[in-house]
């Protein structure tokens, strides 16, 4: 074991370390491609968090470089080989719901409260510190290490795309953006859209469906979904039965009428998209019970094709289950709903799929049952498996270093969730969310330990060490 005690030299930066993450958890840095321009190609909330970063690592020594306001690095060391450590600065939307504010920062119980504390501002800033204590101990490397951080995980990986275009492949790396002990697996992504055209014929009913709205991701379940009927008749019962709905589902909502038309609101709960169970989707919620209102044939089919997967989060209604002993269960999460009689519908679907599974013959299976219904798959995206072997050098290093941080057996792990792992040629996902922590990534009052964090840092010191070392 190093004879540098790590967690010790952490302790010594605390207050540095709590100052500049509040620093950063402060900015809010979600995608906004409305408000972008040449010079902040994501928006100016997710310059700012990268400007921030840099800012920091210029002030404290290292070689900063910024990628086109897409992405860039803070790197120190030397050598022909290279160690890459890659975080992300922006954020999923806050949501609904905080009981404090999202972008404040505050500190209480032990834990900071803010989006992206856990997910993936704080491990980020971990990372960054580790790298700080072993360039301020002076310790001898033989390696470069460069901490990558990117602006565009949470939505199309826009900025390693095109980061590792005109930038140098690490040699090795891991990914501070998941669980501990040692992520040696990440099932594939695939994103979807399911799309219903619009139809120029259709049958007239008494209740039409106007529109549907559910879901901001499609690595999301969402937690509201909103539906208007125009209601000739029969609004009454209606509104009956959808509060009866609602407490047999032990969920809430809303109904409200005015000049014929009727609003339905559903309120869900979120969870990340990898398991799809963690949530209540309020969009599958909502058209479940539209199943039994007797609307359009337009509006009911989209409401059929997404109640589908009420209760089914597996594959089933493509008859693609399947399950490894690596990486587990295929899952489908539907993220965003849309729906309007002028212009017709579309489902957002998230896929993670086992290592092992064959995402061309289920594609495939997709394309078959959508056809026979007059759907059409569209805007397919893969983003393949990442698995790296238990014998590696790398996972070896890893374990070695998590064992005497911790004195806890470092077990590896199979997510599905999706990490800048499989962007690296030969790298993992490492921490930092501890064993026996609630996982509350993406969702309302996300926090993250003050103390772990901590913890985390002097793990990822003494990685870094153990991995340069001279």
């Amino acid at each position: 074991m190093s004879q540098v005690r790590w967690m010790e030299e952490v302790i010594k930066r605390k207050s540095d370390f709590i100052r500049d993450l509040q620093g950063l958890l402060q900015i809010k840095s979600v995608l906004d491609e409305e408000h972008a321009t040449a010079d902040a190609p994501l928006g100016p909330g997710i310059k700012e968090a990268l400007q921030f970063m840099l800012e920091l690592g210029n002030k404290d020594g290292f070689t900063t470089k910024n990628v086109d306001n897409l992405a860039g690095h803070l790197e120190m060391g030397q050598g022909d080989e290279l160690l890459g450590i890659l975080g992300h600065l922006d954020v999923v939307p806050e949501g609904d719901g905080w009981s404090v504010d999202p972008y404040r920062a505050v500190i209480k119980d032990g834990k900071i409260y803010a989006r992206g504390s856990s997910d993936d501002k704080g491990p980020t800033m971990a990372a960054y510190y580790a790298m700080k204590i072993v360039k301020e101990l002076g310790l001898p490397l033989n390696k470069r290490v460069r901490l990558i951080l990117g602006t565009d995980e949470e939505s199309n990986w826009r900025c390693v795309d095109h980061y590792f275009n005109v930038e140098e492949m690490p040699t090795q790396g891991f990914v501070p953006d998941a669980d501990f002990p040692i992520i040696y697996a990440e099932k594939g992504i695939s994103d979807f859209d399911i799309v219903q055209p619009l139809e120029t014929t259709r049958g007239e009913k008494e209740i039409e469906l106007i529109s549907f709205q559910s879901g901001r991701r499609y690595n999301m379940v969402p937690d509201y979904a909103e539906a208007h009927l125009k209601v000739k008749d029969g609004g009454k019962e209606i509104e009956q039965n959808f509060h009866e709905y609602l407490q047999s589902e032990n969920i809430k909502g809303t109904v409200s009428v005015m000049n014929g038309e009727m609003v339905l609101t559903l309120v869900g709960v979120s969870a990340h998209g990898a398991e799809p169970k963690n949530g209540k989707n309020a969009g599958i919620l909502l058209a479940k019970f539209l199943e039994r209102v007797n609307v359009d044939e337009f509006g009911s089919k989209f409401i059929q094709t997404v109640s589908e997967f009420y209760r089914q989060s597996r594959g089933e209604v493509f008859d693609i289950q399947f399950s490894d002993e690596v990486s587990g269960e295929l899952t489908i999460n539907l993220g965003v709903m849309e729906y309007n009689k002028s212009t017709g519908g579309r489902i957002g679907c998230n896929m993670r799929y086992p290592v092992t599974f064959n995402i061309d013959l289920g594609k495939r299976k997709i394309e078959t049952k959508l056809n026979k219904t007059g759907l059409q798959l569209m805007n397919f995206t893969d983003s393949k498996p990442m698995y790296v072997k238990e014998d590696d050098p790398l996972i070896q290093t890893l374990q070695k270093v998590y064992e005497e941080q911790t004195g806890e057996k470092a077990e590896l792990l199979a997510i599905g969730g999706g990490t800048y792992a499989r962007a690296l040629k030969h790298g993992v996902a490492f921490g930092a969310l501890f064993p026996g922590r609630e996982d509350v990534m993406h969702q309302k009052d996300e926090y993250a330990y003050v103390d772990d964090l901590l913890k985390a840092t002097a793990i990822y010191a003494q990685a870094i060490y153990e991995l340069a070392k001279a």
